[in-house]
């Protein structure tokens, strides 16, 4: 029995070379790169880092989502 791939989707603004640039990133990143670009994340003052519920995932992706639109339509 074959199995058809399935194809990539990708949210918007992404696609398959932006995520390759990425992953690129990463993968050449030392661990002291990747702890300094952690705690300067918990630093930021506009944004905030929680814990959630896994199943709360999808629906605030959406939620910032929606926000994200209403930012760039103002």
């Amino acid at each position: 029995m074959k199995h058809k791939m399935k194809k990539n989707s990708f949210p918007p603004g992404w696609n398959e070379k932006r995520v390759r640039k990425l992953n690129i990133h990463y993968e050449q990143q030392t661990e002291e790169e990747a702890v300094a670009e952690d705690e300067a994340a918990f630093e930021r003052k506009d944004q905030a880092v929680m814990v959630v519920p896994q199943k709360l995932v999808p629906a605030i992706r959406k939620l910032i989502a929606k926000h994200q639109a209403s930012s760039k339509a103002a």
